[in-house]
């Protein structure tokens, strides 16, 4: 994985214990469990959808949702799990499709969180709805491969996105940093003069895992390369090895330097990610949905804020990037009206409805008045390769390894040598699969 497209890898809420609740089965049209791939009958006008929009647009989703109902004569239940992000989602939903019960379609991401469910045949073979609603010709081609898994066309990709530095102007300018760092010894020139002028510089946190695996996979990125980190991330490289021990060893330092919140391991990313825009951090690591989840609806001006890319002192300069898509259920009772959803969902206008920042769909691109800094990065940093994000790019049980691989070296129970050491263990004992 270089540039190139790739082919493997939240916010939200209810409670799981709420998606769980009695009586979700009876609000969707899945079929009962069992049976071959061929499609059931249709036997409801009812769907459910499950999916991981957070409290900020969830509201929207649910008329858009509406709107297609109101056109298609259906009833779509929507349930969502909002904040615990690859971590939990994907667990969620596959105890529902073992249970026979599982919702019609679900947001899902791409690579490796993804594949399992193409795999194991519960997500259905969309190749002919493509040519039926002419999606090969309406959603980027890279983002469709980042859908598909072994020839199947298992994911209808709606976002393709990146990951890059959000700032608050004016925590910068107290600190009196000028301009965004051009070079990882400026960030953490920037990270010493914004603690001492009394802020926090990265609003970062470490429940579940993901998030403050952002700060990690950019330190490897930094201290490893493009070429290598790539291959690290398929154990064509061991990571037992020092560019990987340099990435753990900046890794705690950026704890032990007081760069991140105090006890970050402990916090809610839905928690920390926005006080960047409440001033009570510099910065955070997150993409363009952070513009109109976390600054408009705190009602800022975009003028106030700024984004840029993330210093690697590379000469090919990458972030971390990923897709996210929907799939439909293989034992869903009506298929058809469930990939008419989906279509609809994909539409330039839906899209933009939704204020999708990073949207695959031709024609619904970043609005360079109503979302000013998505554009920009779209326009920029968004034109430039990227790597898999590092959850996405293993599957759940090595990613949950990872994190806590992460935490014990954070909470000084391993050194950064050991973490590389066991961090090869991991990636080699999926590798040798």
């Amino acid at each position: 994985m270089t540039g190139r497209p790739f082919t493997r890898r939240g916010f939200l809420g209810i409670s799981v214990a709420a998606v769980a609740g009695a009586g979700l089965s009876a609000c969707t049209g899945a079929a009962p469990a069992g049976g071959g791939g061929s499609a059931p009958a249709p036997t409801t006008n009812e769907l459910r959808v499950f999916t991981y929009e957070g409290e900020e647009t969830i509201d929207l989703f649910k008329a858009e949702i509406a709107k297609f109902d109101a056109q298609a004569g259906t009833k779509t239940a929507v349930n969502s799990l909002p904040g615990s992000g690859a971590a939990v989602y994907p667990d969620k939903l596959k105890t529902e499709l073992l249970g026979g019960s599982g919702p019609d379609v679900w947001r899902i991401w791409g690579g490796q969180i993804g594949a399992p469910f193409v795999k194991a045949k519960q997500a259905l073979d969309l190749g002919p709805s493509y040519q039926k609603f002419g999606w090969d010709g309406r959603i980027n081609t890279a983002a469709i491969e980042g859908m598909t898994f072994d020839g199947v066309k298992g994911g209808v990709p709606f976002i393709s996105l990146g990951i890059g530095g959000w700032y608050n102007k004016a925590i910068f300018e107290k600190a009196g940093v000028s301009t965004p760092p051009a070079s990882y010894a400026e960030l953490e020139e920037a990270n010493e003069k914004i603690l001492a002028a009394g802020t926090t510089p990265l609003a970062t946190a470490g429940k579940y895992g993901w998030h403050i695996m952002r700060l990690f996979e950019y330190l490897l990125e930094t201290s490893s390369g493009p070429e290598l980190h790539d291959k690290l991330l398929i154990g064509e490289e061991t990571s037992d090895r020092p560019e990987v021990v340099t990435a753990f060893t900046n890794f705690k330092k950026w704890q032990d330097k007081k760069w991140i919140p105090e006890g970050a391991l402990g916090l809610d990313p839905a928690d920390i990610e926005p006080t960047y825009v409440q001033g009570k951090t510099a910065y955070t690591i997150t993409g363009p949905w952070t513009e109109a989840q976390a600054i408009q609806t705190a009602k800022k001006d975009s003028a106030d804020f700024g984004v840029f890319q993330l210093p690697t002192d590379q000469s090919q300069v990458r972030h971390s990037g990923f897709v996210e898509g929907y799939m439909v259920n293989a034992k869903s009772g009506n298929q058809e009206k469930a990939a008419e959803l989906i279509d609809y969902l994909v539409k330039p206008e839906t899209q933009k409805a939704l204020k999708i920042s990073a949207s695959t769909v031709k024609g619904a691109e970043p609005d360079q008045k109503t979302a000013p800094l998505a554009y920009e990065w779209s326009q920029g940093p968004g034109q430039q390769p990227f790597y898999t994000i590092q959850d996405q790019a293993f599957p759940k049980q090595q990613a949950d390894q990872y994190f806590a691989i992460q935490s014990d070296l954070l909470q000084g129970k391993i050194t950064p040598e050991e973490a590389a050491k066991k961090m090869q263990d991991v990636v080699s004992a999926w590798a040798n699969k």
